[in-house]
């Protein structure tokens, strides 16, 4: 039983370097390493537009939100 061997203890240093998967880097054009199919630029731009819209009416409330609190302010410290 005393000829057990003891696990190596592993020390991990930080040497503040960044690690990047680097391993689908120049593939191909559409076609991803695992072969799945990825997004063209017509299809990125299309879901960018569609949260744009998604995000217009909530962006114009807190706009307007914003102008009536100014309004407030500068008429009731004149």
């Amino acid at each position: 039983m005393k000829d057990k061997k003891k696990k190596e203890k592993v020390i991990y240093i930080d040497d503040g370097r960044t690690i990047a998967d680097m391993s689908n880097v120049g593939y191909g054009k559409y076609i991803s390493k695992d072969g799945k199919r990825r997004s063209t630029f017509k299809e990125k731009w299309n879901t960018y537009w569609e949260a744009v819209k998604m995000m217009l009416v909530p962006m114009l409330v807190v706009i307007g939100i914003i102008a009536v609190a100014y309004l407030v302010m500068y008429f009731s410290l004149k």
